[in-house]
């Protein structure tokens, strides 16, 4: 394949990911069908050159760090954790922010609009060179989904493009080859994602009913994948579904890209159902972090200290499917002593203390 159709995948520091074998294939003239996907395929990468960024982390220490901050407000909350992560890497980078759009519910089912526009704001106040918004929806009709939360009003405001995934053409998704995977015919993520200089991935706290257990950051991530790729009648999230992998699954799909940024809008939780329902509460929690594994693992730690389901809460935080097959893919923190919880206020951090323990399990 082209050096071009990785770059994205190449800018920061990289490793390979042994035994997975996680090879992009580039789409032919006549559009791969999803068979082609489960074994050797023309034009796909070997496993020799795929390669999968790793989590930044701070040098000196090693460590995986989450800020935290207590609020209720999430506007001001995420000015003050973006305040204490300072990510790097968004001046003058073309940024790709995949929002949680399963439906336009309010949150915590879907992304807060304020939230968002305060990213926006964020992210030029940091001289991105472009910003662009994109998702697909699981339960809703995605355009729809993304006019109810006013994603094309803010890109009319700001500036910006707006992508609807369900609307891309064939020459717009990336196919993955299956490899090790547990998806039998590999997948297939939007070439806008992969193509940015820096991915954000802003989330919500909730519980995933369907399967997931909790849909997180890494949850999030299936929103870039395809339900169909045009001339491609294979349907991925009907495989994710009703597979017994699928918080394997789940992980499996992270490994395909890097973000830049994490941002999980805690405030307001779903403990039980989800992701579009179920039992509410405050959280009153905003976090941000560069490693989605760390950041799900403290977020899972508040589903815990709030009261959740038995899938999300019994046993070891570290043994969950979705968290352990993302640490054996090298996507984050691989135990709780690489989490260092950054706070800057006296209630963070009383909570940070309280959630230190529940991620030791």
């Amino acid at each position: 394949m082209p050096h071009s159709d990785f770059a994205s995948l190449n800018r920061r520091q990289l490793i390979r990911l042994g035994g997975l074998a996680l090879g992009a294939a580039t789409l032919p003239s006549a559009c791969r069908s999803g068979r082609d996907l489960g074994g050797e395929t023309e034009g796909a990468v070997t496993t020799d050159e795929a390669a999968i960024a790793m989590p930044v982390r701070t040098a000196a220490t090693g460590m995986s760090r989450v800020v935290l901050v207590k609020t209720t407000d999430r506007v001001a909350g995420t000015r003050k954790a973006l305040d204490l992560l300072q990510p790097e890497g968004l001046s003058n980078q073309t940024v790709f922010i995949k929002p949680n759009y399963n439906t336009g519910d309010p949150a915590p089912a879907a992304t807060d609009t304020a939230l968002l526009e305060t990213l926006v704001q964020e992210m030029q106040q940091a001289k991105a060179k472009s910003i662009t918004i994109g998702d697909r929806s699981g339960m809703a009709q995605t355009r729809q989904a993304m006019t109810t939360k006013g994603v094309f009003q803010l890109a009319d405001k700001y500036g910006l493009k707006a992508l609807v995934f369900d609307e891309l053409g064939r020459a717009d998704w990336q196919y993955f080859a299956a490899g090790q995977t547990h998806w039998s015919k590999g997948f297939a993520i939007a070439r806008p994602v992969l193509q940015a200089g820096a991915i954000i991935n802003t989330c919500c706290l909730k519980t995933h009913r369907f399967g997931g257990h909790f849909t997180l950051s890494l949850k999030n991530t299936i929103g870039m994948v395809a339900k169909y790729v045009p001339g491609d009648d294979y349907n991925y999230m009907g495989e994710l579904h009703s597979s017994p992998h699928q918080r394997l699954m789940i992980a499996e799909a992270n490994a395909a890209y890097q973000p830049a940024l994490v941002l999980l809008d805690g405030v307001e939780a779903l403990v039980n159902g989800g992701p579009e329902a179920g039992k509410k509460v405050q959280a009153g929690v905003i976090l941000a972090g560069t490693d989605r594994v760390a950041v799900d693992v403290v977020a899972i730690g508040i589903l815990r200290s709030l009261g959740t389901t038995a899938a999300v809460a019994d046993g070891s935080i570290w043994q969950l499917e979705q968290i352990r097959r993302a640490v054996e893919l090298g996507l984050g923190a691989s135990n709780h002593e690489q989490i260092e919880i950054v706070t800057a206020d006296q209630p963070s951090q009383t909570l940070a203390d309280q959630l230190r323990p529940l991620l030791r399990a």
